[in-house]
């Protein structure tokens, strides 16, 4: 029985050990399949086949938003550009006639305001709407705080800006696409949404939504023809992370685009960029409640601190 018990063991052993590996080692080939292969040998999908229809872009004036727009231009699709500034928006729209020779559209739209989708709907009525990006997104605080210091007026407001607006423009815009059964919905999250992040609970909350809504949306349309991914990338060089110098994990609006719309058709759900993943996997190897109270919470609280003496020193001044 003794040696029975120590084989039972031993083979228990070796099929966690199995595992383990196999789990490592298809990790290991996604992730090169991702990012290192989808480009170069044409995995993702040919937006190409698209050409002449339209991408609809929120939040498409700065940022990651802008460069969704300028890269789907290059690849073939018109632009209907959706933000709140009217003279950005025909800035960024005849930038990319010019470079991208596509024909584009401007929707003039507040997402922190619920009374702009009837307008929406209208202007997009007839448009043979290819690829929606959800990416209009805010923060809404200057700083890390804690809950109970957020004013109502600026919860209701991000959940508007973060949440609704997800909700709305996918259902605007996917009834087409399920007649047609071809589109693709990229809905730009966060990577805080995979992890808790205290004094930022209320953006990383709302950004929990997005990533749970496409998941469950990508499973319920996959079968009409729909692709619908979400994107979680980390820090990004924009206006809102306050222009981060770029480095190795800090990316650029253009090159987290280009890798991230190289995923597209590959996986329902992606960082977008390599760097970012790697981070992900790193904190992955923490105990997340550890991680949470020895790590993040820490970091928040400090730059909470540094934050509100900044702008107490500009107050000043």
């Amino acid at each position: 029985m003794a040696v029975f018990g120590g084989s039972g063991l031993e083979a228990a052993g070796i099929v966690a050990l199995a595992y383990v590996g196999i789990k490592v080692l298809w990790g290991v080939w996604q992730t090169i399949r991702l990012y290192l292969l989808s480009g170069p040998l044409g995995l993702s999908l040919d937006f190409r086949n698209y050409a002449g229809r339209w991408a609809v872009v929120t939040g498409s004036t700065d940022g990651i938003g802008k460069a969704y727009a300028d890269q789907l231009a290059a690849r073939g699709l018109n632009i209907v550009l959706i933000s709140r500034s009217e003279d950005k928006l025909k800035a960024v729209a005849a930038e990319i006639e010019s470079k991208a020779g596509v024909r584009t559209k401007i929707v003039v739209a507040d997402f922190c305001s619920s009374q702009i989708y009837d307008n929406i709907k209208q202007e997009l009525e007839g448009l043979d709407i290819a690829c929606l990006v959800n990416n209009v997104g805010m923060k809404a605080t200057r700083y890390p705080d804690f809950f109970l210091h957020v004013e109502d007026e600026v919860t209701e407001t991000m959940i508007y800006c973060n949440v609704i607006s997800m909700i709305k423009m996918t259902k605007i815009v996917l009834p087409g696409m399920v007649e047609r059964k071809s589109g693709v919905i990229i809905n730009v999250s966060s990577i805080f949404a995979t992890v808790p992040i205290p004094l930022m609970a209320l953006y990383a909350g709302t950004k929990a939504f997005a990533m749970l809504f496409s998941k469950s949306l990508a499973v319920e349309y996959k079968n009409k023809g729909i692709i619908i991914q979400t994107v979680t990338p980390s820090f990004v060089s924009t206006n809102m992370t306050g222009r981060l110098p770029t480095n190795f994990f800090v990316a650029t609006p253009t090159s987290f685009v280009r890798s991230a719309l190289n995923t597209v058709g590959l996986t329902s759900h992606t960082c977008g960029y390599f760097p970012h993943s790697l981070q992900l996997w790193l904190v992955g190897l923490f105990p997340q409640d550890m991680f949470c109270n020895w790590v993040t919470l820490p970091a928040m609280k400090k730059l909470r601190e540094l934050r509100m003496k900044s702008l107490q020193s500009k107050k000043n001044n």
